[in-house]
């Protein structure tokens, strides 16, 4: 039914009766009947204090130098046999190996001219084994040896076989450290 006043239209709603019996019987209630007629409460559950786990604070920004050198020792790049079985690694993929962000690598193939990625219609990134060696040694010159980008860049670009020879030696006497530093631990 609608009633016009003033200019506003108002909607008249029924309004059903609501009886209460207050009889010495009391209803029997079953779990049904109990939930349904609780009001609902808003708002999150209380958590069980069993199931709460603390978090550890989450550093942003910067790391700092310690554990930038912590990590750089951490680099797990397949030796060649198993880094030549595929022809190309995806961005993640070399990501993991490196322990580097998605964003420090294609910062770097902006800077370095010997990072040259391929690259699909939909613009993702593949790295080659040859890309990766490369950007291994980029990272062992600014990671680990603190080189600057632009001291990096000269380097790489004033003898580029011989920071590739060198840097070679510096990774097989660093698996010879690893053998035997694990012979040292058997004893």
């Amino acid at each position: 039914m609608y009633i016009k006043s003033h200019l506003n239209f108002h909607v008249l709603k029924s309004v059903q009766q609501i009886t209460f019996d207050f009889s010495a019987e009391e209803p029997e209630t079953t779990a049904a009947t109990t939930v349904s007629n609780q009001p609902k409460k808003r708002g999150r559950k209380p958590k069980d204090p069993s199931t709460i786990f603390k978090k550890l604070p989450e550093k942003r920004g910067r790391k700092s130098l310690k554990d930038v050198d912590a990590e750089a020792d951490l680099v797990e790049v397949p030796g060649d046999e198993i880094l030549y079985q595929k022809q190309y690694y995806s961005m993640s993929e070399v990501a993991k190996m490196f322990r580097i962000n998605h964003s420090l690598l294609r910062f770097w193939e902006n800077e370095f001219d010997i990072l040259k990625p391929k690259k699909n219609k939909k613009g993702d990134r593949f790295f080659r084994p040859v890309d990766i060696k490369n950007l291994h040694l980029i990272h062992h010159l600014v990671r680990q040896r603190k080189y600057t980008m632009e001291g990096a860049k000269e380097y790489i670009k004033n003898n580029p076989d011989k920071a590739d020879r060198k840097f070679e030696m510096i990774q097989s006497l660093q698996r010879v450290r690893t053998f035997l530093l694990e012979i040292k631990a058997g004893l």
